[in-house]
């Protein structure tokens, strides 16, 4: 990241994380936790603010992580390469818009989180709803993260007994995600303080470009004998179409990430910020687009949910991906768990009517309880979950909400504000606000509707 940070320092439940993988937790933090102003943004504002090249790379970071092994499978439900360029590029309107909304809608409130924006610009209860959204999907996420440590793990381990897959319990999903989970995970997702994992964003992105790059190499060195022959080139169905919309918002949803950036820029103007969040999805487009066309015309329609596991478990390119992947993960846990933590803190103390700032009676175990429950719920369901894409078909439709129903309420309500002018650009925008809700309200129902069916029905 830009900023600096003292390695001995980490943030603390109630401050915002010092930088590094602690950068994506102080974005995500829950404003109930927080007094005021965080120590971190008054050091930003008296140096001046992060650069527009630096807040390009901290949004491309944000957006950036494990949803990117699915956008192969996404582009085969969507029916396609054309299909699924047509969709991601019509959706990168409004994930480009969104983001450029709440910057605005930051300025209007004067508020620096995304949930302070909501909860300022439509009402107490939205703020609320958000809130508990928040924590849903960083809850969902976190299962996600432990079912791709326990795909990578059990293809990593079928490579080192040499075997197709593992025939020994000890080295099978189940038992490989719970030893991970406890050894390592837990311990780091139990302490107040997360500024130890400081660099593990930008090693994430690291892996992710990695994993991009592999995927492109493999498909280029395809044989006549290896090419699939059976490729997608339309959708079973119109609604088909749309089971890959939850991918594609998953993958690119940065916008609870995105306010918090914003007012950390030297120049919080709308003009920068729109170039830094156009160039910063133009960038995420070409590693998930690259990633999403070459795995998919590499297995047509045989590609997996995890496009990593559609390849040989012996490949030493492909263990090294596995590796990174892994590691990757096993990082970013703790830093949503974080986030989401401090989301149900902060619930919690405002449900009993106490002051979030100044209640830190029995605060470590409250944070020991809420640790050891989410931490047991979310490897418990990873356990009975070996499908990620049923997660993502989820956890995506609620991302779905962050991008368009959110940001849409609230340029609605902004723009009625304003009583005094009311140009043709406003009659414009408080439309666009209108399809923005409506657009997400639809993507969130069809896609969470149709997860629910495909589950029942299997």
């Amino acid at each position: 990241m830009s900023q600096s940070v003292d390695a001995e320092e980490g943030p603390r439940l109630g401050e915002g994380p010092r930088d590094g993988s602690g950068e994506r937790a102080w974005l995500l933090q829950s404003p109930c936790v927080e007094s005021g102003r965080t120590p971190e943004a008054e050091r930003a504002k008296a140096a001046g603010g992060v650069s527009s090249t630096a807040a390009v790379f901290i949004v491309v970071n944000a957006a950036l992580g494990a949803g990117l092994l699915n956008f192969p499978a996404a582009f085969n439900m969507a029916g396609g390469v054309v299909a699924g360029l047509m969709l991601q590029m019509c959706m990168l309107i409004f994930i480009i818009s969104g983001l450029v909304v709440l910057g605005y809608c930051s300025q209007v409130s004067n508020e620096a989180t995304y949930q302070e924006v909501v909860r300022v610009s439509c009402g107490k209860v939205s703020g609320v709803v958000c809130e508990l959204s928040i924590a849903v999907y960083t809850f969902g996420t976190c299962i996600a993260f432990f079912i791709v440590i326990g795909d990578q793990l059990e293809c990593l381990m079928a490579a080192v007994a040499h075997e197709a897959a593992p025939s020994h319990w000890y080295l099978q999903r189940r038992f490989t995600i719970c030893v991970t989970a406890i050894l390592v995970i837990l311990p780091l997702s139990i302490p107040k303080e997360i500024g130890f994992q400081k660099y593990a964003s930008a090693f994430s992105v690291v892996g992710t470009w990695y994993v991009t790059i592999v995927v492109i190499v493999k498909y280029f060195l395809l044989t006549e004998e290896t090419v699939p022959t059976n490729v997608p080139t339309s959708a079973a169905s119109w609604t088909a179409v749309f089971n890959a919309m939850p991918t594609i918002c998953f993958g690119f949803q940065c916008h609870v990430s995105s306010v918090p950036v914003f007012n950390s820029m030297s120049r919080k103007q709308m003009r920068p910020w729109g170039l830094v969040v156009t160039v910063g999805m133009i960038i995420c487009l070409f590693v998930y687009t690259g990633t999403g066309v070459c795995g998919f015309l590499s297995f047509g329609s045989e590609v997996k949910q995890d496009v990593l596991m559609s390849y040989p478990s012996d490949d030493i390119a492909i263990a090294i991906a596995r590796a990174f992947i892994v590691v990757c993960v096993v990082t970013s846990y703790p830093i949503l768990h974080f986030c989401g933590r401090a989301v149900v803190e902060g619930l919690w103390l405002r449900c009993r009517g106490e002051q979030v700032e100044l209640c830190v009676v029995r605060e470590r175990r409250r944070r020991i309880l809420q640790t050891v429950v989410w931490f047991s719920s979310t490897l418990a369901l990873a356990l009975f979950i070996p499908d990620i894409g049923k997660v993502i078909s989820l956890i995506g439709g609620l991302a779905a909400c962050f991008i368009f129903v959110f940001p849409g309420l609230c340029l609605i309500q902004a723009k009625l504000s304003e009583s005094d002018d009311r140009s043709a650009s406003w009659y414009v925008l408080v439309v666009y606000g209108v399809v923005m809700v409506t657009i997400g309200a639809f993507v969130f129902g069809l896609t969470t509707s149709n997860s629910v069916y495909q589950d029942i029905v299997s």
